[in-house]
Order: C-alpha cells, then sequence, then structure tokens
C-alpha cells in the first residue's frame, strides 16, 4: 500500500493488480474483494491511497484480505477512529 496527502476534502483509493497475480477472472475477483473491503471502511479524508495486489491474494478468502487492509491502514494511521 502507497499513500500521499491529496489536499482534497476525501479520500480515494484505487489498485494495481497486475498479470503476476493471475489470468483476468482472478485479478478481477481480487479487485471486487479490495473495492466491497474499502467501501465498508471510513478513511480519514485527504489521502490518495494505492494496494498492490500480490500473487497470494488470490488464495485468501474475503476476512483474510479485510484483516490485512485494515491492518495496513491502522498502520498507516488512515482510519477514522470511532
Amino acid at each position: 500500500m502507497k499513500a500521499m496527502p491529496n489536499d482534497l476534502s476525501l479520500s480515494r483509493h484505487g489498485f494495481a493488480v497486475t498479470k503476476k497475480v493471475g489470468k483476468a477472472v482472478q485479478r478481477n475477483r481480487v479487485k471486487r474483494v479490495l473495492r466491497e473491503i474499502m467501501r465498508l471502511q471510513s478513511l480519514k479524508p485527504g489521502w490518495d491511497i494505492v494496494f498492490i495486489a500480490r500473487s497470494v491474494a488470490v488464495n485468501v478468502n474475503y476476512h483474510q484480505l479485510e484483516r490485512a487492509v485494515t491492518s495496513l491502514l491502522a498502520r498507516a494511521q488512515l482510519l477514522e477512529s470511532s
């Protein structure tokens, strides 16, 4: 994950899933799951975030990927405190 401030009142996120991850069906599944995970997160405003998927992302389930994304966001201190 890479994050940079964007001087906007919202946070944006994107996904980089290369052909090393797998064929198109597998890459699209990883992107769909990551999009859903990010939809449910509450982020601090003002950040651009890019997730770079690795090949192991194809073999993990939703909950494992969600834990990984939440951990990365927490380590970068980009989650809104509830």
